[in-house]
């Protein structure tokens, strides 16, 4: 639940999460011609390559980084055997000891919001027995469907010591035409943020934060603060650092006074580290690894120079 991942980020000093979203085109020509080596599928090949990669990135950075965010998109793309490559991932984190929040943004009416629940989060039933699917720690969860959507994924964290962040104020650049308008003279980013409060009062973790996360966007700095003090109990995942323009001074008002509050993603910032530095490509894991250290150095800075 929450306390493992606050734990986590104590424990690196460093609250970033190692979003993996993986196209083809980031993964080195060598990786690939090694997945496709007698294989004639090309989505096989490619899914083959996506495990390469994320198997990489994870040996290298799991020391430094407290969790990693694998975007389901991003293995839907390459078919089922991509989706074969997100359960692999998310299974290799784990033995690796790093916090899985699956990035799948579900939702639906009541029982199917169960069934997605039971997916990401709980267990599958199977005749005599139950097993989980995907097994991760944390999902995100589009929230704007009502109560009805939220409380499957909310019963599936009290019973498997699991969590979810719900969509409040998204990073992406048109986000504000719809969770910016105003009705009964609050802005609806603000409505969903009482509301995952809300979600959440049945359970704070003994460093205060609730099962109930919130997505709120680094591009958008004013209102990540302002959430922050609105929202004191609530955990908050924060994407938009590095690749969509953010860095630590965007992402400082999403920390509480510990240092806490708060996990930064970035995602192409890591993954494409070995581009970005035109590095030789068989060292896209070193290069990952040096930008994940980069990343923590500025983020201690601004939270003063250590976690709890």
């Amino acid at each position: 639940m929450i306390d493992r991942l606050c734990e986590a980020i104590i424990e690196k000093q460093n609250p970033t999460v190692m979003g993996l979203d993986p196209l083809l085109s980031y993964i080195p020509e060598s990786l690939k011609a090694e997945a496709a080596a007698g294989c004639d599928d090309p989505f096989e090949a490619a899914a083959r390559a996506l495990f390469l990669f994320n198997k990489g990135l994870i040996d290298a950075c799991a020391p430094e980084v407290a969790a990693v965010k694998p975007q389901v998109a991003y293995y839907e793309l390459y078919s089922w055997q991509g989706m074969r490559a997100y359960q692999e991932t998310i299974d290799y984190a784990k033995r690796k000891g790093l916090y899985v929040i699956a990035d799948v943004k579900r939702n639906d009416i009541g029982s199917t919001a169960s069934a997605y629940a039971k997916a990401y989060l709980g267990e599958t039933e199977l005749g005599s027995c139950k097993k989980p699917a995907f097994d991760a720690d944390a999902a995100t969860v589009s929230p704007y469907l009502g109560s009805d959507g939220i409380r499957p994924f909310l019963e599936c964290c009290e019973e498997y010591k699991r969590m979810i962040f719900l969509l409040v104020k998204t990073s992406n650049p048109s986000s504000g035409e719809l969770q910016d308008k105003v009705t009964d003279g609050k802005k609806v980013y603000e409505l969903m943020a009482e509301a995952t409060t809300a979600y959440g009062e049945s359970y704070h973790s003994q460093y205060g934060y609730s099962n109930c996360g919130a997505v709120v966007g680094a591009t958008y700095p004013e209102q990540l603060a302002e959430l922050r003090k609105k929202a004191p109990h609530t955990f908050f995942l924060v994407p938009g650092y590095g690749a969509q323009g953010a860095g630590a001074a965007e992402v400082a008002g999403a920390f509480d006074a510990r240092g806490l509050g708060a996990v930064i993603n970035s995602s192409r910032g890591i993954m494409c580290a070995w581009q970005k530095e035109g590095c030789d490509e068989r060292e896209f894991a070193e290069a990952a690894l040096r930008e994940v250290r980069r990343m923590k150095a500025a983020l201690l800075e601004v939270v003063g120079g250590k976690i709890g």
